[in-house]
């Protein structure tokens, strides 16, 4: 079984419908109920939700704590290469966006581990563009095996890649694999990866299952949020989850929301996402799963992302770059989207100190989980 029979039996449409059908009185059951189901997760998405968004925050906030307790994960990107074969209609790194490609070799990639060692760092996201010639397992492998040493926890977010590929990678020191679905909407998806590997919706819709069977530590999941109705995305966001935590229960699970930022020549949103609806489904995800990790990146402005911390966020980003080289090498290159908040990593942990959290600088310690 795959998650792709799961899908396969829902509509769109139907689950739209459902989503922008729920009242008030569906809400407080959601909120009431010991455990949540899908059907309260949608209710909880739902414009019926909008007047109950403070009890909603008290509730994440409350089962936060219970949770993960006053800690924030820190992470920073370490974007390997720029080179990609699809054409996205969203992204930086397009095939027929016009920029200077660069994969970093390996005095260019010691150079970033080095400046991101120094900013305190033990948790880097390893990201590149999907060129499988170029920047294929081997390339991946060899830069896994350099950059590990260096860092208690590497995760990555590159191309979807077969069950074997991962069976390669995870002993290497591969920890979490980030994998978006981008949208779960398959005719708009379409649309907007016309061209490449990624053009093919179901292998990417199946990459988790793959990732389960291969055994890795955690994966993380997303929409990106502007694509489509964010409501009917993110319900098939905890559709997948669901499925997910009973098919490969020992896995861990995160969720991300990068909502849609510009880059040069890029595509506006299809549908924006305005701050109080990101604060509700982030709220909405927390009420739907206690064990669930939350991820913020630096796409967001500064006074969101410190207002968010006691939404139920368990993981940030800090002084990222988003090109090949951005720390140390080539700081002046393309990025794949715009930051929006550029505060040092001291600066956020100066914060988070502030507002009463310890910043944890490293996920789950690998050595300890086999002590």
């Amino acid at each position: 079984m795959s998650f792709k029979e799961v899908f396969d039996k829902y509509s769109w449409d139907t689950v739209k419908e459902s989503i922008y059908g729920k009242t008030s009185t569906d809400v407080e059951r959601a909120l009431s109920n010991p455990e949540r189901t899908l059907e309260d997760f949608k209710a909880l998405i739902s414009p019926a939700a909008a007047p109950y968004l403070e009890q909603m925050a008290r509730l994440s906030h409350e089962m936060t704590l219970k949770r993960f307790g006053n800690t924030m994960q820190l992470y920073a990107p370490l974007y390997l290469s720029n080179e990609c074969q699809n054409i996205c209609t969203y992204c930086g790194f397009s095939l027929d966006n016009k920029l200077k490609r660069k994969t970093l070799n390996d005095i260019e990639i010691a150079k970033e581990v080095k400046a991101i060692k120094a900013m305190g760092f033990q948790h880097v996201l390893l990201v590149t563009g999907e060129a499988n010639q170029t920047v294929g397992v081997d390339y991946i492998e060899h830069a896994i095996q350099q950059i590990r040493p260096h860092f208690a926890n590497l995760s990555m977010e590159v191309q979807p890649l077969d069950q074997d590929e991962y069976e390669r990678l995870i002993p290497q020191g591969l920890h979490a694999v980030l994998v978006y679905q981008e949208t779960y909407h398959k005719e708009d998806y379409k649309k907007h990866h016309p061209k490449g590997k990624k053009s093919n919706f179901d292998y990417r819709l199946e990459t988790p299952d793959r990732l389960g069977k291969a055994g890795v530590h955690k994966m993380g999941l997303g929409a990106l949020i502007g694509l489509e109705d964010w409501r009917v995305d993110s319900f098939f966001v905890a559709l997948h989850l669901s499925y997910l935590e009973r098919q490969y229960w020992q896995t861990k699970y995160s969720i991300s929301f990068p909502r849609l930022r510009p880059f040069s020549g890029g595509l506006e949103p299809k549908v924006e996402m305005v701050d109080r609806e990101l604060v509700q489904l982030i709220c909405a995800y927390r009420i739907f799963n206690q064990e669930i990790e939350l991820s913020l990146s630096t796409r967001e402005m500064e006074t969101f992302r410190n207002h968010a911390i006691r939404l139920g966020i368990t993981s940030m980003s800090a002084g990222s770059k988003t090109n090949p080289g951005g720390y140390a090498v080539e700081p002046q290159s393309l990025e794949q989207f715009e930051i929006s908040d550029e505060r040092s990593p001291e600066t956020i942990k100066q914060m988070l100190e502030q507002n009463g959290y310890e910043p944890v600088w490293k996920d789950w310690d690998i050595t300890l989980e086999h002590s």
